[in-house]
C-alpha cells in the first residue's frame, strides 16, 4: 500500500514516500479501515520534529485523524460492519500492530472500533477527515472542562484556526456569547460568519482590554486558550471570578497564579491524545461518542468544518511545511485515496 513514513525525527523531508505491506487484524475488536483521507494536525509536526510518544515506534506511519470505509472486522467487533463509512482519531503517535505501524498516512489503518463513529452522512471524506482531533479537543475543553452553558461569555484564541473555528460554534450552539482572536479582516469575517460577536485582531488591539471592555469589566466566564505563552498570561487580567480557564499547552512557569487565585478562577488543560497514549478504554469510548454527537450536528447542518486545502498523500511535505509557516485557516487534507470525493459521498 502507498504511505508516507518517517525514519528518524527531522525536518518535513524526513516524509518519504513508501510502499507498505497491508496491516492485518490482530486483535478482536479491531477494523480494517481502507483510508480515503487523513487531516493533517500541528501534532503531527510536533511529533515529526521531536519524536514520537512510542520510543521503538520508528519507522512510522503519522496523521491521527482518518475517515474512510470498513474493509474487514476482528471477530469481537459489535458496532459496525464492512463497508460502512467512518472517521476517528487514532494512531499517527507511534503505535504499532502485528508489527505495523499504524497512522492515517496511509491507504489502509488497523483501528480499535472504541475510537470510531459513522462518519456523517452530509460530509465527504475529505472533510471528515478534517474534523476528529478537533472536534474532540473543542469539546472536551469547552463542555468536559470548562462546563460551559447557556448565557456564558466565552473567548477562544485562534478562531480561525483548526480548533478555534469549531470551537466557535460548539459554544455558539450551547447559547454562549463569542469573542475570539484573528490576524486579519478575511479571518474575522470567518469567525463572524462562524458564530463569533467580537473578533480581535491581535496585532492592532490589547486582548485584555478588549475583553473587559466586551464584559463591562467583569471578564469573560470561560477561556480557551489554544496559543499559551505570552497569549496566556494575557487573559488572566481578562478572567471573571469563578471563571475557567482552559488551556491546550503547557502551564507557563512563571504563571501569575496569586492573580487566578484570587479570582478563584479554575486552571485546566486539554490533551485529547490521553487515551491512546495512556490505553485508555473509558476515554476512547467517550471520544467516539462525541464524534458521534457531533456527527448528528454536521447532518443538522449546526456544525460545520472548514478545509483549505485538500492534497495528494505525496505532498505530506508540503503540508508540514504550510503548518509549520503558520497562518492555516481552517484545517489542511490529505487525500490518500487518489480520488477527491465531494460532499455527501
Amino acid at each position: 500500500m502507498r504511505a508516507i513514513t518517517m525514519s528518524e525525527p527531522g525536518s518535513p523531508e524526513v516524509l518519504k514516500p513508501t510502499d507498505l505491506v497491508r496491516p492485518e487484524i490482530t486483535e478482536a475488536n479491531q477494523l480494517l479501515i481502507r483510508v480515503m483521507a487523513a487531516g493533517v494536525n500541528p501534532i503531527d509536526g510536533k511529533l515529526r520534529e521531536n519524536g514520537l510518544y512510542f520510543p521503538d515506534g520508528l519507522p512510522a506511519v503519522l496523521g491521527c485523524d482518518g475517515a474512510g470505509i470498513v474493509e474487514a472486522i476482528g471477530d469481537g467487533v459489535t458496532q459496525f460492519q464492512m463497508g460502512e463509512h467512518v472517521y476517528y482519531c487514532y494512531g499517527g503517535l507511534g503505535q504499532k500492530s502485528g508489527g505495523s505501524s499504524i497512522g492515517n498516512y496511509a491507504e489502509y489503518a488497523v483501528v480499535d472500533e472504541s475510537y470510531v463513529a459513522l462518519k456523517p452522512v452530509g460530509l465527504g471524506f475529505d472533510q471528515a477527515a478534517a474534523a476528529p482531533l478537533v472536534l474532540i479537543t473543542a469539546w472536551e475543553a469547552l463542555f468536559d472542562r470548562a462546563r460551559i452553558h447557556t448565557g456564558q461569555k466565552v473567548f477562544i484564541h485562534a478562531g480561525a484556526g483548526g480548533v478555534g473555528h469549531v470551537a466557535i460554534q460548539l459554544a455558539k450552539i450551547a447559547g454562549c456569547e463569542v469573542a475570539t482572536t484573528v490576524s486579519s479582516e478575511e479571518k474575522a469575517a470567518l469567525v463572524c460568519e462562524l458564530g463569533a460577536g467580537l473578533a480581535i485582531n491581535y496585532k492592532k488591539e490589547d486582548v485584555s482590554k478588549t475583553l473587559l471592555e466586551w464584559t463591562n469589566g467583569a471578564g469573560v466566564n470561560v477561556a480557551l486558550d489554544t496559543v499559551g505563552g505570552s497569549a496566556f498570561h494575557q487573559l488572566i487580567p481578562a478572567m471573571a471570578h469563578y471563571s475557567d480557564l482552559v488551556t491546550l499547552l503547557q502551564v507557563p512557569g512563571d504563571t501569575d497564579w496569586k492573580s487566578l487565585r484570587l479570582k478563584n478562577v479554575r486552571v485546566s488543560q486539554e490533551l485529547m491524545l490521553s487515551p491512546m497514549v495512556c490505553d485508555l478504554k473509558e476515554g476512547a469510548e467517550h471520544h467516539a461518542n462525541i464524534l458521534e454527537q457531533c456527527a448528528q450536528l454536521f447532518d443538522e447542518n449546526r456544525l460545520s468544518v472548514f478545509v483549505s486545502e485538500v492534497l495528494p498523500l505525496e505532498d505530506a511535505a508540503r503540508a508540514h511545511r504550510m503548518i509549520a509557516e503558520g497562518g492555516i485557516t481552517g484545517k489542511l487534507v490529505l487525500n490518500t485515496s487518489g480520488t477527491l470525493f465531494e460532499e455527501g459521498v
